[in-house]
């Protein structure tokens, strides 16, 4: 996606330890129109797939997804990373922050997720696949089914990418970095 890559070059920033910073326009304040045009790209991506709801992690991956469940017409239903005190029925999965250097328990509700659903994942990156595997596994204590995943970026010199592929899941993402290596962004064309 051209307008994407542009915009990363442009405003994204690296960070020591392979840490891409884009939150000036994905993932803290939102580029609206951008989103919107990675929003129509995911749901051109994965057109003739049966998607009955869209599933993404709190906070980052929020805002691509309501967007294409927009698109889609379908519902959208976040992971949570607290148990909130007026949830029952939880399904429960712990991942591992890249970012945050932490593991962490992910979250929902067994009311809003059904045995049968076909599911897609949308999030705003993908490095090791942590938050994807939680995903997978929370469908899975569901009966549901991911029969997608979009990613915003992806590292493509982490493993995320690899072992969804392995697994058999069908990974669509936007703009692929090749390397962050002396702090310089190379794109995957």
């Amino acid at each position: 996606m051209k307008a994407l890559k542009e915009r990363i070059l442009k405003d994204g920033l690296c960070l020591e330890g392979g840490i891409l910073k884009v939150d000036n326009f994905v993932n803290h304040q939102i580029d609206g129109t951008l989103m919107m045009e990675i929003a129509k790209e995911f749901v051109r991506r994965f057109e003739g797939t049966r998607i009955d709801k869209v599933l993404t992690v709190e906070a980052s991956g929020i805002a691509p997804a309501i967007m294409v469940a927009n698109l889609l017409g379908v519902p959208m239903l976040f992971a949570k990373k607290k148990v909130p005190s007026t949830m029952t029925g939880i399904l429960k999965s712990e991942v591992f922050s890249f970012t945050k250097s932490r593991s962490y328990n992910i979250c929902i509700s067994e009311e809003f997720l059904k045995a049968g659903e076909k599911c897609l994942f949308i999030d705003d990156f993908l490095a090791n696949g942590n938050a994807a595997n939680g995903m997978l596994d929370l469908a899975a204590q569901a009966g549901a089914e991911i029969v997608g995943m979009g990613f915003i970026i992806e590292k493509a010199f982490q493993k995320g990418s690899d072992m969804l592929r392995e697994k058999g899941v069908h990974v669509e993402s936007l703009a692929i970095i090749k390397s962050l290596d002396n702090c310089e962004i190379k794109m995957k064309e």
